[in-house]
This record gives C-alpha cells, sequence and structure tokens, in this order.
C-alpha cells in the first residue's frame, strides 16, 4: 500500500527519494510528496503521479542530505494535497512565515486513537491543516522533542494505538532520520557513511543491498554512517543484516501494453518457476520439522484475504477430496474479531502475494495466541513478515508483479497449495505412489497447458466488446470452479469497475435469477466433471430468463454456442488442477473488458497492491 522512502547522507538525496517512490508505484496510491533538510523543511507534494512531483522538485529546485518521501493511499481525509504527505508540525514556536514547525513525518497505517490525541493537541495550540491521523503523529513528537528527537519518537508511539510504519526528522537535528515501526513493515538499507529506511527493500534497489528488517516495536535512529536501533521495550537489539538483491525497477513491458497483461501472459513461465526441482512429493519442500508438523496436525485452517482467500477456497476442495483433512478457510479480516474454537492440532496456513498483508499477519498472530503453533505461509516474497512469522513456508516464485489485480500470484498459489496437499495426503497414507506420479505428471504438463488457454486470447476478445457496455454480471461455478467464478467476478470488478457477482450455481434459483435479464451476462465455469449435468440444468434456467451465457466449456462436455449462448472450447480437462487453466480466459477477460471501456488497467481506481494497513 503505502510507501516509504527516508534517507540521512552528505549528498543529495531527492533522486533516490523520488526514484524510490517510483519503484513502489505499483503497490496504488492517490498522493505522493518529498521533504528535506535545506536551512529549514522544504517539501513538495502531488496528486499525481510520482514523474509530476519529481518536475516539481526540479523546479522548486529542492535539495538537501536528510529528507523523507511518501505514496500515500487515503485511509483519513480525501486524496488532496493538504493531506499528502510528508506532515509538517504547526505548533507553539512554529515559523511565522510558512506556518512550518521542526517536525517531518511520514507515516503507513491506522493510528486509532487520533481523536483524543488531536483534541490534546489543539488544547496546547498545535494547529491541524489535514484530516489525517499522520499529522497527529508530526505534533505529537513535536511537543514531546526537548533537543533529541530519538528520545522524541520513543515517547511518542508509547501513546500510539494501532498500526505505524513512521519516519521522521527535525530541522533541529538536520542530519537524523528516526524510524518506528509496529504492524506496517519497515526496512533500513545500510550504507557507507550514509542510511535508509524504506516500506519496502525494493525501493533501495540499486542503493544499498545491506538490508536490516526490523521487527515488530523497532525504533530505529539513522545517522551519517552509523545507525542503532532499540526494542518495543526500549532496549539496545542487534538485528541482522541481510543482502538483499532486490528488483532494480519496474519490469520491462516488453510486447504488452500493460503489466497486467504481461502478467497473466508470464503464468507458464511461473508456474515452472514454483514447481522448479519437484521432483517428488516430499514434506521437506514445506521446511525443516515439516513431517513432524504434518504427522500430528488433524485439520487445516487457511487465512487470507482477496485473491489469496479465493486461492484458500480452492484448496479447501482438494484437501478434503485428497486428502481427507477437515479444512476451514477464513477471511482474515473476520477471524481475527470472532471467538472461533481453537484447535491445537490445526495447521495455520496464511496466503500472502506480499506476505505483508496487515489482516492476515494480525489473523495468524490471532491464532497463535490460541495455541495454535503450527504454521504454514505460502508466499511470493522471501524476505516478508509472512515468511519470517511462520514457521513452515512455500515459496511460490511469481516474480514481482506490478499490475494490482493479482493473476500470476494467484496461479502460483493454486500450484503450491496442490502441493501441500499432496504431501499431507501422502504423510496421512492417503496418496498411492501410482496417483502421486500421475498428479507430478500433470503438474509438469502445466506450463505447457496455460500456453494452450493463452491461446484463446482472441475469442476472449470478442466476449470483451459485449461486456464493454454493461455494468453488471454475473458468474456461475460449481464444486472446485465456484472459487474461480468468485475470483472472475472480483477480476472483472476489480479494474472494470462493472458490478460482478459469482455464485454456486446450485444457489440460482435461491435469490440470484431474479437478477438475470438480457442485459445481465452470465458467464458460466463448465468443466466435464461430476457437476457438469447439474451445471447443465443451471444454464437452462438463465435460458429461460432471456439471459445470455458465456460458457467456459471443456472439448468433451457437449455445449454448443446457440442463440444466447456463446462457448469457449477450452483445450483439454484436467481434473483437478483445471482451476488453473479455467481462471486464465476470466482474468483475460477482465483484461480486455478493461481495455475496451478505457479504465487504468494497472493501478485501479480507490485500490492498492499491497494491504498493509486493516
Amino acid at each position: 500500500m503505502c510507501g516509504i522512502v527516508g534517507a540521512v547522507s552528505t549528498r543529495n538525496i531527492v533522486p533516490i527519494l523520488v526514484q524510490g517512490l517510483q519503484r513502489l508505484e505499483y503497490r496504488g496510491y492517490d498522493s505522493c510528496g518529498v521533504a528535506v533538510y535545506a536551512d529549514g523543511l522544504k517539501r513538495a507534494r502531488s496528486v499525481s503521479r510520482v514523474a509530476e512531483l519529481m518536475e516539481q522538485v526540479d523546479a522548486e529546485k529542492i535539495a538537501g542530505g536528510t529528507g523523507i518521501a511518501h505514496t500515500r493511499w487515503a485511509t483519513h481525509g480525501a486524496p488532496a494535497v493538504h493531506n499528502a504527505h510528508p506532515h509538517f508540525s504547526h505548533g507553539p514556536g512554529a515559523d511565522a512565515a510558512t506556518g512550518a514547525g521542526r517536525i517531518a513525518l511520514v507515516h503507513n497505517g491506522i493510528i486509532e486513537n487520533h481523536d483524543e490525541l488531536r483534541a490534546a493537541l489543539q488544547a496546547k495550540g498545535y494547529k491541524f491543516n489535514s484530516q489525517t491521523d499522520t499529522e497527529v503523529i508530526a505534533h505529537l513528537v513535536d511537543s514531546l522533542y526537548e533537543g533529541d528527537l530519538f528520545e522524541a519518537v520513543k515517547a511518542a508511539i508509547v501513546q500510539l494505538h494501532g498500526a505505524y510504519a513512521i519516519a521522521v526528522f527535525c530541522k533541529d537535528e538536520p542530519h537524523r532520520v528516526v524510524g518506528a515501526r509496529a504492524g506496517s513493515p519497515l526496512v533500513l538499507g545500510v550504507g557507507k557513511d550514509e542510511n535508509f529506511l524504506a516500506s519496502d527493500a525494493m525501493a533501495l534497489a540499486g542503493v544499498t543491498d545491506q538490508i536490516v528488517y526490523l521487527e515488530e516495536g523497532d525504533v530505529v535512529d539513522l545517522q551519517l554512517g552509523r545507525y542503532w536501533i532499540v526494542d518495543r521495550n526500549h532496549k539496545p537489539v542487534q538485528r541482522p543484516v541481510k543482502t538483499v538483491q532486490a528488483h532494480s525497477g519496474a519490469a520491462e513491458l516488453g510486447p504488452y501494453r500493460h503489466y497486467m497483461q504481461k502478467e497473466i501472459f508470464e503464468q507458464p513461465r511461473a508456474i515452472a518457476d514454483t514447481l522448479q526441482g519437484v521432483e517428488s512429493v516430499m514434506p521437506e519442500l514445506f521446511g525443516d520439522g515439516a513431517y513432524k508438523v504434518f504427522k500430528e496436525i488433524d485439520s487445516v485452517l487457511i487465512l487470507a484475504c482477496g485473491t489469496s482467500y479465493y486461492a484458500g477456497c480452492t484448496a479447501k476442495y482438494w484437501l478434503e477430496s485428497i486428502a481427507k483433512i477437515p479444512t476451514q478457510v477464513e477471511i482474515a479480516s473476520e477471524y481475527r474479531y470472532r471467538d472461533s474454537v481453537p484447535n491445537p492440532k490445526s495447521l495455520v496456513v496464511t496466503i500472502s502475494q506480499s506476505g505483508e498483508t496487515a489482516d492476515t499477519i494480525a489473523a495468524l498472530k490471532h491464532a497463535r495466541e490460541q495455541g495454535m503453533e503450527h504454521t504454514l505461509t505460502v508466499c511470493n516474497v522471501s524476505t516478508s513478515a509472512m515468511v519470517r512469522e511462520c514457521k513452515l513456508a512455500y515459496l511460490t516464485h511469481a516474480g514481482v508483479e506490478i499490475g494490482v489485480a493479482s493473476t500470476k500470484a494467484f496461479t502460483t498459489q493454486l500450484a503450491g497449495l496442490f502441493l501441500l496437499t499432496l504431501a499431507l495426503a501422502q504423510v496421512k497414507g492417503r496418496l498411492t505412489e501410482s496417483q502421486e506420479a500421475q498428479h507430478l505428471k500433470a503438474m509438469r504438463h502445466l506450463p505447457n497447458a496455460l500456453q494452450a488457454v493463452l491461446a484463446l486470447e482472441p475469442q476472449v476478445i470478442s466476449w470483451a466488446e459485449d461486456f464493454a457496455n454493461k455494468e453488471n454480471a454475473l458468474f456461475l461455478g460449481r464444486g472446485l470452479h465456484y472459487p474461480i467464478a468468485l475470483e472472475g467476478a472480483l477480476k472483472l470488478k476489480e479494474i472494470t469497475y462493472i458490478h460482478a457477482e459469482a455464485y454456486a450455481a446450485g444457489e440460482l434459483k435461491h435469490g440470484p435469477l431474479a437478477l438475470v435479464t438480457s442485459e445481465m451476462p452470465v458467464v458460466t465455469v463448465a468443466p466435464n466433471d461430476a457437476l457438469l449435468e447439474k451445471l447443465k440444468s443451471n444454464m437452462q434456467e438463465v435460458r429461460a430468463r432471456g439471459g445470455v451465457l458465456y460458457v467456459l466449456a471443456d472439448a468433451d462436455s457437449h455445449i454448443e454456442s446457440s442463440e444466447g449462448i456463446h462457448v469457449i472450447r477450452m483445450p483439454e480437462h484436467y481434473g483437478p488442477l483445471s482451476p488453473l487453466l479455467h481462471v486464465v480466459p476470466l482474468q483475460l477477460l477482465a483484461y480486455h473488458t478493461a481495455l475496451a471501456r478505457g479504465t487504468d488497467v494497472d493501478k485501479p481506481r480507490n485500490l492498492a497492491k499491497s494491504v498493509t494497513v486493516e
């Protein structure tokens, strides 16, 4: 979500700050800004893109060796310049000409007690120029400042309730930046005679590869050539320095018009990379000690959000039908706040592209607090908080995913979850050697099978032309493909802004059928499985009401195109792995419909790539 970059150096760090923001643009944002020390506090902010911010910085000749920068995704206050970060303090003793105080601050997260703090600070004479919770922190630090910024920040965060990653500097200590984190990620970049802060190591690619991952409650003091860290109890602590080869910038688009299109077409490669080295089904694929854990557990609890949640819903079918293990799938933001019945013998599986999803991390911690210590994550980022928090992990190798609407991350998650299913089935004695060989053969063939599905793009474009002028759509699936219908509807609504819903097709007559008209396209996922005949009956219910069907059918499903029925024939039936193939045309449908409607495909409105706030 929001991006933070900060630096202390003897050189002009403004280009580094702005380039860092550019590397984080893919996460989504609605405003951006930079502030530096240059004989006082200097700042530029914009509700446009980072490129426009750079033009503003150049025009105003903003330069300095100490500074912070930020991309904001609005939570408190509308996307507007006065709400954009960095925020300055405006208290007693502020500069009479500019109104600026001595503190500059950027913040990711949400401060839950900001109203209470705001009232107390206003009573002390502080003036607020924004609706943000972030400005409250800047004033709070200023109110506690007595000549030592590190001490002021430590005192301030004790009063904060909620999640935060902050970077702060003070005009009275021009070669110092202080950072702190609780609930939002923050990393320290170690340089020679200079140090850096960022919400993601990617922001520092090309600047330093020496990264310190700050832990929950840490406060870090950056100065020229040195830094130190205290933990949540404000005790000095050493954190390991890791060499991280972060991605050095946005991937080249090549022949593609958008990153989402590129990432859809990268899925054969991503699946191949995710399965590289998997010669047999072994618990050790998930980490040391996995066999013992898999032997002990008697159920699975999956925690995830958004697209990752739908991957978990798909995995539930696999885990219960192949491994015969009872499985629950919970929306992380719901699970963490409801009363549930903990099972210490349950394997808690988190799923996340970024590994920094705030609700999923909080749900994981909640599960552990209830005594569920067997934890595993399926994640795309090896250095993420999720990987560090879980005892076991399976790393997908989707590569950097820039488009906000997840595609290759989803299919690689499914691949990892299918492997988990096989490993659990094997340990429980429910997978024969011939079954293992059959499943592995099918998995190795996935890249070729996906290539064949991608060749259907021209037919999907024809569908997209019909969808472009619609404002509502319905998606249907049954069994294993119901979550794929859910994912298809999510993709359409994310990037086209068409209202889309998905239902288990058997539920059609229990309410959704009332929505069906000739103006409501109905997308149906129709593999040739045990539920096909039931699904055909549901399709007839749609046609009888004048609904128009768009059907993804396997070659041998005996569903033909006719009036009101548009069929795209899938190349082959793929058994349990069919969801990985059927989701791809739905991704393409969303992409090409968005293209026809002229929406911002890679950065849809109101959304962010990595959701690091609650």
